[in-house]
Order: structure tokens, then sequence, then C-alpha cells
């Protein structure tokens, strides 16, 4: 407490009459990204005490919910969920709420730390997949996430998941973070379902060749890039992975199809 009292943006939150120093968290990332834009519908998980509330609402204007199991003091214009993000029945709630789907989700919630870091890192992965979970259910085609998660050796596998459905994806620690936190923020813009999967295995005509010399095939419009094929091609494509609106394939078995 000591220390929150002599942080700049604790007491500049208290001044300015918002919940929590991490509301210039999110009005830092919305400046450098636009992830929330004026009437934009916005769903916040694990959104107590509501600083994030707070910013949302005032970039939207537009329709916004928050979630989380801890009560939160009200907010005009803000329709607010006492409910766990996990439970699946949680989700109607939400879509209600909403009146239909997201533009954008957003999640800054943490796990109650244990001390161990390895634990405490898995936690928060763990909480952070839940969260893409909602966005994969509630966001509008080129809707946007934002989450928090805790670095550690897994961060880079849940990026990775991430961009299996946001055609931009990265990792940002905004300004108003403290210097010593482990916090880090994924950012995905541009929210779509592939029509393909990590694991698929495709007969797949070569139609282009892209800028590296892959050859390139096409599934409802959505490229596969694969490595070794030329134009003309058919082949037996394996997808090994999906990332940035586009997949990666390998040849399984060249051959000409029926």
């Amino acid at each position: 407490m000591a220390r929150d009292r002599k942080d700049y943006f604790y007491r500049k939150a208290k001044s300015e009459g918002y919940r929590a120093r991490s509301a210039f968290k999110l009005q830092q990332i919305n400046k450098r990204f636009r992830l929330i834009r004026r009437g934009d519908a916005v769903l916040d998980l694990g959104a107590a005490p509501g600083g994030w509330l707070q910013v949302a609402k005032e970039i939207s204007g537009g329709r916004v919910v928050g979630v989380d199991l801890l009560p939160i003091e009200p907010i005009d214009g803000v329709t607010t969920i006492k409910a766990d993000i996990t439970a699946p029945e949680t989700l109607e709630l939400m879509t209600e709420a909403l009146g239909g789907k997201a533009n954008v989700v957003i999640c800054d919630a943490a796990p109650n730390l244990s001390g161990n870091w390895t634990l405490d890192h898995a936690r928060s992965i763990d909480l952070s997949s839940s969260a893409l979970r909602v966005a994969k259910e509630v966001l509008e085609p080129g809707g946007n996430f934002l989450v928090k998660v805790f670095q550690g050796d897994t961060f880079l596998d849940f990026l990775s998941e991430v961009r299996e459905n946001f055609r931009r994806a990265q990792a940002h620690s905004p300004a108003a973070s403290r210097k010593e936190s482990a916090e880090m923020y994924v950012v995905g813009q541009g929210f779509f379902l592939p029509p393909v999967k990590v694991g698929d295995v495709l007969d797949l005509e070569i139609v282009g060749i892209g800028k590296s010399g892959d050859g390139i095939a096409e599934v409802e419009g959505f490229k596969v890039f694969v490595p070794g094929a030329s134009v003309g091609d058919r082949v037996h494509v394996r997808i090994r992975s999906i990332r940035s609106g586009h997949a990666v394939g390998a040849v399984e078995a060249p051959e000409a199809l029926e």
C-alpha cells in the first residue's frame, strides 16, 4: 500500500476519479492500437473494480459490459454481471447483455498469486486462455482483443494461439505498467475464423507463388502457403500453423487427385 501511495499513476487515478491505476494502461494501449472506437460494444472480463470499464465507456460511448466474480460498484451506462467467466452458462449472460456480438473484448484479470512463479504463470495463462475462448465466441469478424498475461515459459505459445484467430497479434507493455512487473499485454486485431485448423490434411491446388517462393493455395479465399510446391501442383497438404491471416502447410504426399 505504501508503494501505491507513492506511485504516480496511483495518485493520478485518485485525482481523476478512476477506480484503479490500470485505467491509464488501457488509455495508453488504446491510443497506440485504437482497439476501441466510438460506438463499439465492449466486453470487459475480470472487470472489478471497474477502472477499465470507466475508460472503455469514455472512449466508446456505446454498450459496455463488465463481468467479474466480485461485485462492481455501478457505473453510468455500464452493465455488470457477477459471474465466473470460465463457466459455460456465463456466455449466454454476456451475449444477452451485449445485445449480440462484441467489437472488442478486454481482460486485465490476474490470478491470485501464490508466490510460486511457475504456478502463478500457469494460472495466468489459464485465465488468459479462458478470456481468449470467450473472445472467439462473442467477437464480431474484424473485432479486437486485449488481455494481460504474465511472462514465462508458455507465453510465446499463448501468443501463437492468439495469432491463429487474429490478423495481427503482438505483445506490448504500456508505460503505466510498473517497471518491475512481469505482466505483458497481448493485443489481437482483426478477428477471423479460419476455414482450416492445425492438423487438417487437404487436397489443394497451388495457384500462385509468394514473395519467398512458397506455393500458395486457397481455401474459401484463405491463403495456405506450401513450401516447395509450384503453380499447378495438386498436393496433399497438412496444416502446420495458422497465423496473421494465413496458414502454412507441408506436403504430405504429392500426387495427382482423381
